[in-house]
């Protein structure tokens, strides 16, 4: 039907216009890249954003949709560095509200809930949902082979995210470079909506 393909040419507009303003990068996603550094909050942050890595296949062929990436937050005053697991969730139909994060294998992670956007309802509705878990340090360092997150949604979906060890070593190695020359991390710009760092 020649109707549906104006339509679905606004909705990938419309879910890449969304994927931009909050701020991840609209590029496919790459498993085997480096760590990207940024600094916020006029360099207080030094912001380390990993490799992307696929947790469904790309909403409506839209590179920038339903992926996963670790991302770290280093403090520069306290030294203090927080780490989160970061998802990209976009699909059609219900809204599912992401709302709850654990391990697989043990306790409850804390939930960080980042944005709800409704791409579409011409023709059914579509959401962009971001939300993240937050990664205690050591968990990260105790894990070089690996762990799985599952988060879970009010609507009873869940969604299973399996971290690989090759992406903790990469972010942990990032991390410590960054500490012992935090000097570096000044001379880089800050990303035009690189998401601040958790409260």
């Amino acid at each position: 039907m020649h109707w549906r393909r104006p339509l679905l040419g606004l909705v990938a507009a419309l879910a890449l216009a969304g994927c931009v303003a909050q701020g991840m990068p609209a590029a496919a996603p790459q498993p085997a890249g480096a760590v990207r550094l940024t600094t916020e909050k006029d360099g207080r942050f030094i912001v380390l954003t990993g490799p992307q890595l696929r947790h469904a296949e790309p909403f409506l062929g839209i590179a920038s949709t339903n992926f996963y990436l670790l991302r770290s937050f280093i403090d520069t005053r306290t030294g203090e560095t927080v780490h989160q697991l970061y998802v990209e969730d976009s699909y059609p139909g219900a809204e599912r509200n992401w709302n709850a994060a654990r391990l697989a294998a043990g306790g409850p992670l804390r939930f960080v809930p980042i944005s709800k956007n409704e791409i579409t309802c011409d023709a059914g509705c579509s959401h962009a949902e971001e939300f993240a878990a937050s990664l205690p340090d050591a968990l990260l360092r105790a894990s070089p082979q690996g762990f799985t997150v599952v988060f879970a949604a009010r609507t009873g979906v869940e969604r299973i995210v399996t971290v690989p060890g090759d992406l903790i070593a990469k972010q942990l190695a990032a991390v410590t470079a960054a500490r012992a020359n935090p000097a570096t991390a000044a001379t880089v710009p800050a990303a035009t909506s690189t998401p601040v760092p958790p409260r």
